[in-house]
C-alpha cells in the first residue's frame, strides 16, 4: 500500500550503500593497495586526487558521520511522510469527525492551536491561517469533508527513539506500534539472523539516534567498520518496511469496520520454492492480476502486505477467474513469499453478492 514511499527508501539506501562501498574501495587503493596505486597515479586526476585526500582514519570517521546522519533522515522522513498519508486517508476511513478516537481529536486541536501561535515561523510559511483552521472547522461542525492537518501531528521535537515513536503514531491513532515493530519478520531477521540476537530492536534503533546526535554535535572519534555501517543501512531499511506495514494493518483493520474490505480464507499449506500454496476460501470471486492482503498478527509474528494473484488453481485446472460460493481448497501463487496461517483479505469489488 505504500510501495511508493518505501521504494523511495529503497533507493536513498541503496545510495547510502553504494557510497560507502566506494568508500571503502578507494582508501584501500590509496592506503593499502600500492600495485593499483602505483598504475592510477600515472593518472593526473588521480595524482591530485591524492593530494588532498585526508588520513585513513578521518576519512573513516567523516563516513561514519554522514552516513548516520543521512540514515537517520531518511528514517525519519519516512515516518513523517508515512504518518501523513495515513492522516489524508482517515477521513474515508472514518467520515465523521466527531467519531474518530478522543486521542487523535484532541492531538489534532492542540496541534492547530500551536500551529496558529507559530505560524509565521519559516518552518510552517507553506500555510496559512486558513488552511490551518479549515480541516478542523469542517469536522467539528460537520460540514464537508474534514481535514487531518498532518502538520498539527508533526510537532516532536525529539529525535524518533522508540517512545518518541510511539507517542506520535499513537497521537495520530496506531497503538502498540512498537510491539508489532518487535514481531515483525523483517526486524525479526535482523535482529536475529544479523546481529545474532546480540541486540534489540530497541537497542538498534537508540544506537542510530546517539550515532546521529554524535555527529550533529561534532564529537565523533569513533570508527565504524564498512560492514557495520551496511547493516544500519539494513535496519533503517527493514524499521521503515516494519512501519510500512504496520499502518497497512491499521487501514485493513478499519476498511473491515466500514465493509470496505473482508476476510475470505487462511493460507492452509506453503511451498516456499514455487512460491506457492493451498487456501481455503468462502465466497469470493478470485481474478488472476488482482490483489490481496496476506495479515497474520499473534504474539510472536507482525505480517501484513499486499500481494498479487499470479495463478489459480482448483482441482488441478488453471482459471482465470473464479467465483467460489462455499468453503474451497483453491491452490494459490503470489507474487510474495507468503506463510502457513496468513489471513486473505480482499476488497468489496471481489465479494460474492
Amino acid at each position: 500500500m505504500f510501495e511508493e514511499l518505501l521504494q523511495k527508501v529503497s533507493v536513498k539506501i541503496s545510495t547510502v550503500r553504494g557510497i560507502v562501498k566506494t568508500s571503502h574501495r578507494l582508501r584501500i587503493i590509496v592506503f593499502r593497495d600500492s600495485l593499483n596505486k602505483q598504475k592510477l597515479e600515472d593518472n593526473p586526476e588521480f595524482a591530485t586526487l591524492i593530494e588532498v585526500i585526508p588520513s585513513e582514519e578521518e576519512w573513516e570517521i567523516y563516513d561514519r558521520s554522514a552516513v548516520v546522519t543521512r540514515l537517520y533522515a531518511i528514517y525519519e522522513r519516512f515516518v513523517e511522510d508515512l504518518i501523513s498519508d495515513w492522516l489524508r486517508l482517515l477521513p474515508d476511513l472514518v467520515p465523521r469527525y466527531s467519531d474518530l478516537e478522543e486521542k487523535i481529536q484532541n492531538t489534532h486541536r492542540e496541534g492547530i492551536g500551536r500551529l496558529l501561535i507559530d505560524i509565521k515561523k519559516n518552518r510552517f510559511q507553506h500555510l496559512s491561517v486558513e488552511k490551518v483552521v479549515q480541516g478542523l472547522s469542517c469536522g467539528i461542525t460537520d460540514t464537508g469533508k474534514y481535514e487531518l492537518l498532518p502538520d498539527a501531528f508533526l510537532l516532536h521535537e525529539q529525535n524518533l527513539r522508540k517512545e518518541v515513536l510511539e507517542t506520535v503514531l499513537r497521537n495520530a491513532g496506531i497503538d502498540e506500534a512498537w510491539k508489532w515493530v518487535t514481531n515483525h519478520k523483517e526486524i525479526k531477521y535482523f535482529v536475529e539472523e544479523v546481529r545474532g540476537s546480540q541486540n534489540t530492536a530497541e537497542g538498534e534503533l537508540k544506537q542510530l539516534v546517539d550515532y546521529r546526535n554524535e555527529a550533529a554535535h561534532g564529537s565523533v572519534d569513533e570508527i565504524l567498520g564498512t560492514q557495520e555501517l551496511l547493516e544500519l543501512g539494513d535496519f533503517v531499511e527493514a524499521l521503515c518496511k516494519s512501519l510500512a506495514d504496520l499502518v497497512t494493518y491499521n487501514i485493513i483493520v478499519r476498511q473491515s469496520d466500514r465493509g470496505l474490505v473482508r476476510e475470505i480464507g487462511k493460507i492452509t499449506e506453503w511451498f516456499k520454492k514455487p512460491q506457492a500454496g493451498v487456501a481455503k476460501v468462502k465466497e469470493v470471486k478470485l481474478t488472476l492480476g488482482e490483489c490481496v492482503f496476506l495479515v497474520l498478527v499473534n504474539e510472536q509474528l507482525s505480517y501484513c502486505y499486499s500481494a498479487k494473484i499470479e495463478s489459480i488453481q482448483l482441482n488441478a485446472l488453471s482459471h482465470d477467474r473464479l467465483e467460489i460460493t462455499s468453503e474451497t481448497e483453491v491452490g494459490l501463487k503470489f507474487d510474495r513469499d507468503a506463510r502457513i496461517g496468513l489471513t486473505i483479505y480482499v476488497t468489496k469489488s471481489n465479494q460474492v453478492d
